[in-house]
Order: structure tokens, then sequence, then C-alpha cells
């Protein structure tokens, strides 16, 4: 086994024999695979793009010629040949390195990337620079085939292909985006599969790349020379690697799926380490929406691309049928496509993670909104307490989607609210609405939360109090619930509110706290500015109320500590019993 401490740069390995590069991807997959196991993370994206890059770094004069990652979630083996080992190596370093591409951590690395379909056109930008500044490097995209389905890809190939001089495209296809393929595109990667790449129905040829096809993508000697081949080629190609999803980890190989991302597992049988016993709103969306689809042939759930987010596993899926569609990574698809299909008269509703809804504003507003088509938008991981990657931020949706005219946003504290919402949204016909995943659980037995929701914007008084008023939405309502208790305990009964409508205000209810209250705090889960707190500073900007708005500050933040996070924007109840007895203290 290749002592992996000795590799500090690209370098290191440009001296080695092409049989010696096969014993050093034995021994970066053996540690790779020890990392993940321990620590969890993209194992079948890395462990099937690691033949491929350890050649790329071979071929290629990096960091001086140009690799652009697509998603960037392949890149553990390109950080640990650029200086970056001792993060896969030592335990206490597991967290030095963030799961993707990052340029303040290398000059290697040259965009900050979690998004898919982005590489050929971040790449395209790259040679098109050098062209005009007279430079000669090589400039490579790496893109995976699942990322193919998203518009910019094709954008970028479209583009790329009239550059007229040096743009590598890697295709990285293993027959898999997170789960199965999509689209009308695969079947023609099937043909150039089973055909060695020989069929005359060619997507790349077509839009005028040249091409060059790879039949045993993990196979180091077959990947040297195919890059050695295009290596400094004066036209755009693409070079076709067919390679194995989770390759030399038997577990990973045949569950591709599961393995896509996992978090930490017994390496010798594949096995989560922990297993969580606790009910989760991914299954409960997917039980609820299959009931619902059985009952009525017009219900769809769709995804782009992302159907585990959803609790559709494959036996779901399979049950679910043709009410079930992927449409592949294609976020803009899939909001253009529920608008359509509800104008028909069908009931989608579109699962979608939160940063990544993000990709489809356009469609949001030109298909959806401008045409009042009653879409529905099941919002995942739009939380403070989702994903804390800078790429996968979930506290943007509700100044994303609240303030696009006629979506209504709605945001259920708990389970019970979050279905009545759910099948208020669904069997409704007069708007686009959007409902915020909660992260609660547990509901109050006393509340109807099957009220329905026919009289937009308003407001749920919980607890009715006298000159304080603590407006808590969505995941923030147990919270506002929690500082009021604090409060109770130093004298002050404080009104608490479920806003549950983040789109429009409560005028009503608002103008009544003049009579009794001086002090309003919002609390949100998300982006302050453009957020819903902003909507209540300004309905009471020419009274006597005085308003602090809590949630998040706008700048991008990796890999945060949540609870920090929540301590220091005055999310906690702690925090915000604290601000309401300095507020009242100073006036």
């Amino acid at each position: 086994m290749i002592d992996l401490r000795s590799i500090h740069t690209p370098a290191d390995i440009r001296s080695m024999s092409v049989d010696g590069l096969q014993e050093l991807c034995d021994s970066l997959r053996t540690v790779l695979i020890e990392k993940l196991g321990h620590h969890g993370g993209h194992v079948g994206p890395n462990l099937g793009f690691l033949e491929p890059t350890v050649a790329l770094h071979y071929v290629f004069n990096t960091p001086v010629d140009k690799i652009v990652f697509d998603v960037s979630h392949q890149t553990y083996v390109h950080k640990m040949l650029t200086g970056r080992i001792r993060a896969f190596l030592d335990p206490a370093h597991y967290d030095d390195v963030t799961g993707y591409t990052n340029p303040g951590e290398s000059e290697y690395d040259l965009f900050t990337v979690g998004h898919t379909s982005t590489a050929v056109s971040l790449a395209g930008g790259m040679a098109k620079a050098r062209d005009m500044m007279g430079g000669s490097e090589n400039v490579i995209a790496v893109v995976g085939d699942g990322s193919l389905s998203g518009g910019e890809a094709f954008e970028g190939l479209d583009y790329g292909a009239t550059l007229g001089s040096n743009l590598i495209v890697v295709v990285n296809d293993n027959d898999m985006s997170i789960a199965e393929n999509h689209g009308g595109l695969y079947d023609n990667l099937r043909r150039l599969r089973s055909t060695d790449g020989k069929s005359e129905n060619n997507y790349f040829r077509t839009l005028g790349f040249d091409y060059i096809y790879v039949p045993y993508g993990n196979d180091i000697r077959s990947l040297v020379e195919a890059f050695r081949k295009v290596r400094d080629i004066d036209h755009p190609v693409v070079v076709h690697l067919n390679t194995q999803k989770g390759k030399g980890y038997a577990p990973a190989e045949t569950r591709r799926e599961f393995f896509h991302y996992q978090a930490p597992f017994d390496i010798a049988t594949g096995e989560l380490i922990s297993i969580s016993c606790t009910e989760t709103y991914d299954d409960i969306f997917a039980g609820h929406m299959l009931d619902r689809m059985a009952a009525d042939p017009r219900i769809a759930v769709i995804t782009a691309g992302t159907p585990g987010v959803l609790g559709f596993t494959p036996e779901r899926r399979q049950k679910a049928g043709r009410q079930f569609i992927d449409v592949g990574i294609a976020e803009q698809e899939a909001v253009a496509l529920a608008s359509g299909m509800a104008r028909a008269g069908a009931r989608p509703v579109f699962g979608v993670v939160s940063s990544f809804l993000q990709r489809a504003y356009d469609q949001l507003s030109q298909d959806v909104a401008i045409n009042g088509t009653p879409v529905v938008l099941n919002i995942f991981y739009g939380s403070v307490a989702g994903m804390t990657d800078v790429t996968h931020l979930g506290w943007f949706d509700i100044p994303l989607v609240a303030n696009i005219p006629g979506w209504i946003f709605l945001a259920p504290t708990c389970k019970a609210e979050y279905l009545a919402m759910l099948d208020w949204a669904i069997d409704q016909t007069r708007y686009p609405v959007a409902i915020l995943t909660p992260n609660n659980l547990t509901c109050d037995d006393s509340t109807n939360y099957s009220i329905g929701y026919d009289d937009i914007d308003s407001n749920v008084v919980s607890h009715r109090g006298r000159e304080v008023a603590i407006i808590g939405a969505g995941n923030c309502f147990v919270t506002a619930q929690a500082a009021a208790g604090i409060l109770a305990g130093k004298g002050i009964d404080t009104t608490v509110i479920n806003p549950r409508f983040l789109s429009g205000l409560d005028t009503r209810l608002l103008e009544s706290l003049k009579k009794d209250h001086k002090l309003v705090i919002t609390l949100e889960d998300g982006a302050l500015d453009g957020g819903y707190g902003e909507k209540i500073a300004r309905y009471y900007g020419d009274s006597d109320m005085k308003v602090l708005c809590f949630g998040v500050s706008k700048q991008f933040r990796d890999r945060y500590s949540i609870p920090a996070l929540l301590e220091e924007c005055t999310l906690t109840p702690d925090t915000v019993a604290r601000a309401v007895l300095n507020a009242l203290t100073t006036r």
C-alpha cells in the first residue's frame, strides 16, 4: 500500500508508472472507504470517480490546466491528491475540508459548487477568457450523466461546442443520478454504451463536439490513454466514460441509490451504524401522498431527481406507478410541468429541497403565479436546522416564494397542521401553494388543525396576553411558546401567535394589538431580508408599536453549528425572552 502522506500535489504521482497508478488507486480506495464508513458522506460518486480523478491529475498539468467539477460531490479523491490528504487519514481532521470544491481550501478548486449542471458553462467561460487573453491551458469540465438533464448543462454544451478551441468535457456515465436517470437523453447514452460509442445517433456529436468513448471508465490504463489523446486538443471534445457508481465497495455497487450519500456505516456489512426510530417528515409525506394518490387518480407527486428526500423509496415509487414523476435533475421542468398538469385538471405536488427551488424562480413567477395555476410545492430542509453546507442553505425560501404575487406560503408548526395544510392545498384550486415542511412532530392536542385555510392570511392566537406579542412562524412557534413561558415566570403575560400564512398579513389582528400591546417580536426560521418579519415591521412603521424581527442575517455560512447560529440569531427561548426584557427595560 502506497504511503499517501507522501503525496502533496499531483506532481508527486506523475513520475509513477501506469501500473503504479493502480496501486495508488487501491490505496486511495481503502482510505476513502475507511473515512466514509466512520464519517459518512457521498459514497457512490467518489468511489466511482476515483480512477478518472487519478488519471486526470496524472495526464494534465493541474493547477495550470483547469478542472471544473459539476456538483463537486465527487471530489474527495481530488482533495486527497491536492494537499489535503490529512483530512482523510486522521479522524481528528476529517472535518478540515468541505464535501465540495472550495477555492478557500486550495488553488486546485476553482468554484464553490453544490448544485448540478453548472460545470460545462463555468468551464466554457474559463475557456473563452483563456482565448481572449492568449492562454494555452487545457480546460476540463467534469459532469455526471445525471447532471445532463439540467437545462444549464444543455446550454453550456450548446455554446461550448461553438468555441472552436480547447474545451474537454468529461462525461461520467454510470447510468445513475441519485436514483435512476429519467429522460429521453438517457436512451441515447444507453445506445452509445451498447454500441461501444459507435452509434450514429450521438447527442454530443449532434451538438458539434468531437467524441471519444471509454467503455471501462474505471480502468486506469484506458483512462490515461484517452486523456492523453485529448490533452492540448484544439477543439471541443467529449470524453464519455462508462463508470461504476460505488466501484470497489460491494454494498455501494449493489445498493447504488442508498449509498449515493450516507451516514456512517459498518464497513463490513454496509449497514448503518445508527438508525433513528423517530418518525420523519419524508416518511410522513410519502405515506400520506400514497394514500391520497390511491384515492384520487388526479393526484401526482413530482421530484427533480431527489426521490429519497420525499421518502419515495424504490418500493414506494413502484406502488405509486405513473402518479410518481421523476423529471431528472431539472427543477425548471418540474415547476412548469406541474403548472401544465394543474391547468389540465390534475393535482400535482412538487416535493423539492429548499436550496434547489431557487433554480426555478422564473417558472415560479412566469409559469405558475402569472397564470394562477394551483400548483402545490412541498419544501424540504427549509430551516436553519437543515443542511449546513454553504451550497445547500435552507433559509432563503420565504423571501424567494412568499414575495411572488399570487403564491400562498404556509408555515405549519407540527405534523397535524402540516397534514391539514397539505390536504387543503391539494383540494383547493384557486391558488398556487407552498408549504414549508416543519421540524416539530408534537402538536398541541387542544388545537383544531383541520379547520381549513380558506380565510387567507388569518393568524391563530394560541394565547392572548397584554403588552408583548410574539409571532412565531412555522418552526419558530414552539420557540415563541417556550419564550412566553419564561416571561410568564417573570410576570409578563405574552400573546403568542401562529401566523400560518407568510405571504400576507392578518391586518385585523395586527391592528387589534395596538390597543393593549407596545412590543411585537417576530421569529422566523429563515432570512430576515425580504422575510416575514419585515412585513410586520412595515405595517407598524407609522405607529408607536415597537417591532423586533429575529431570523438569519443576509450572508452565506458554511458548516455552521446549528445551536450556535440559533443563539446568535435570537431564535432560542432564552435569547428571545432576554430580548423582550431588554426592550421593555430600555423603552
